[in-house]
């Protein structure tokens, strides 16, 4: 399977104060721009292509923006490199200056410049609803126009349409793309057997990117309806949350999520912010956008708090596993899995009373398992619906020289798009010779033994269980406080810019 093929057109509509656009015409604004540029949307196969000044994207498909390639990661034996995701970390000199920079940056001399597009998502109550279908969701179609816009100005590291994808034979269907251009050399900058570490802001870090990299600002609203500001000020003081281009892509559309980017905060998950991550999955509204995670020693590159995500028309093999009810169902709906008849152990979450349950009970599994120094790699699916949580052990099988030779040479590193079943590789070789079995013999070294699966499945559950008892101790106290936390946490979008309330 090679290619994407064209779907047909379809349309949404925009209104803006006195204005209604509809048709297969969208107004989207680039940071940088101070007009309005009409772009016709064509959908693809799981995606949509912005049709003014088309690049098409033919075969392309795996690999993760930080980790999962071959070089992505320095372990303690030696060996590895980490992927380039923005255009100004491979000449990062690690000064830590914040002086004038000329990149027009994120840091104290360029921010206060700053101006991006504003994406504030509805409110979700019911996690497990099925969304009505729209035409064209406004985020998708934001997405991918500004991530276009990108393309054409040339800010990407190689051409993806040189990259090819083929599915490999067998019955689970893994995917593999050639891309030789993920190759660049640059040794990473901390350690791989620690998954909680501080973050350190002499490391390149988001804030140090250039400002033509980020798309547009993006967070969760209160409100029954998306709203959109065309042009709004990066405000310091709310540190807001950005989604840039991956300047080394692996398919189309393929971003970052970086949450309050100007808090610095380390790559290690919290609640605030894997809700964050659900809110973009489930306002995407394609099944075909995953967002994904990978935590220190599970193939991050940067310590700097991000998630990506890409498009990707075919199902991932790990999706399609079939997975057996294990012994809890949590107070708040939420269902925990464990996956059967897969290469690799792990643990699906469904369910929930609503968005915020499924994402709190997800998150208080992955902050038991960096607290216990548990590396691991999520995947949120099927428009925030479904949550794969995967711990892993990878990097110290390699450090110990427990790594199969043959998964060794190809350096695969099992980031959160391999272990989904989205394979990169960088030698043509390795690329004609994959096989099933290959696949499954890098998933499988990745994978807990039965036993550290079950100690560790002991640990989430209780840390599950501590937590909901301790949620219903304090339950009136939360009542209490929860209209004064609300109101702290809404950021006031006074100021220059026009909003747009946007009908799906």
């Amino acid at each position: 399977m090679e290619g994407n093929g064209l779907l047909g057109s379809h349309s949404f509509s925009v209104i803006f104060p006195g204005v209604r656009l509809s048709a297969i015409t969208a107004i989207i604004y680039g940071p940088s721009r101070g007009v309005s540029s009409h772009v016709n949307i064509v959908r693809r196969k799981g995606c949509c292509l912005i049709e003014s000044n088309p690049s098409p994207h033919g075969g392309r498909g795996a690999l993760p923006s930080e980790g999962g390639s071959p070089s992505d990661l320095l372990f303690l034996a030696g060996g590895g490199v980490p992927t380039v995701v923005s255009n100004h970390q491979k000449d990062e000199a690690s000064d830590g200056s914040v002086g004038g920079c000329g990149r027009n940056c994120l840091r104290a001399c360029c921010v206060n410049r700053a101006r991006l597009p504003l994406y504030v998502c509805k409110k979700v109550e019911d996690s497990g609803e099925k969304a009505r279908e729209p035409p064209v969701a406004f985020l998708e179609s934001l997405v991918l126009g500004e991530w276009e816009d990108r393309y054409q100005r040339g800010l990407f590291r190689y051409d993806l349409t040189a990259c090819v994808t083929k599915v490999i034979p067998g019955k689970y269907g893994f995917i593999a793309q050639l891309n030789e251009g993920r190759h660049l050399k640059r040794p990473t900058e901390f350690r791989v057997d620690k998954v909680l570490q501080s973050f350190d802001g002499s490391k390149f870090n988001f804030t140090k990117v250039s400002q033509e990299e980020l798309l547009f600002q993006f967070e969760a609203g209160e409100d029954s309806e998306a709203r959109f500001f065309p042009c709004m000020p990066l405000v310091a003081e709310n540190s807001p949350s950005v989604v840039a281009i991956n300047v080394s892509p692996i398919e189309y559309g393929h971003v970052l999520l970086i949450p309050r980017v100007l808090d610095c905060l380390p790559q290690r998950m919290d609640h605030k912010s894997m809700l964050l991550a659900l809110h973009m999955a489930s306002e995407s509204k394609n099944p075909y956008f995953r967002v994904g995670y990978n935590s220190l020693g599970a193939f991050a590159t940067i310590n700097h708090l991000h998630f990506q995500a890409y498009y990707l028309a075919m199902p991932f093999p790990l999706e399609k596993a079939s997975s057996k009810e294990m012994m809890i169902t949590t107070d708040n709906g939420v269902k925990i899995s464990e996956l059967l008849s897969y290469p690799m152990r792990g643990l699906l979450f469904e369910g929930g009373n609503s968005m915020q349950d499924l994402s709190d009970t997800v998150s208080d599994a992955c902050v038991c398992l960096q607290n216990n120094n548990v590396p691991f790699n999520v995947l949120i699916s099927d428009c925030g619906r479904r949550i794969f949580l995967m711990p892993q052990c990878y990097a110290e099988k390699q450090a110990l020289g427990e790594v199969s030779p043959e998964v060794f040479e190809s350096q695969v590193n099992p980031a959160v798009w391999e272990i989904s079943g989205h394979m990169v590789l960088k030698r043509k070789e390795d690329y004609e010779g994959a096989t099933e079995e290959k696949a499954c013999r890098l998933l499988s070294d990745a994978s807990l033994s039965e036993e550290r699966f079950k100690e560790v499945n002991a640990l989430i559950f209780e840390a599950i269980v501590n937590q909901e008892e301790e949620l219903e101790g304090t339950k009136v106290h939360q009542q209490k406080t929860s209209s004064s936390v609300n109101q702290r946490s809404n950021r006031s979008h006074g100021g220059p810019g026009t909003e747009c309330l946007v009908l799906q």
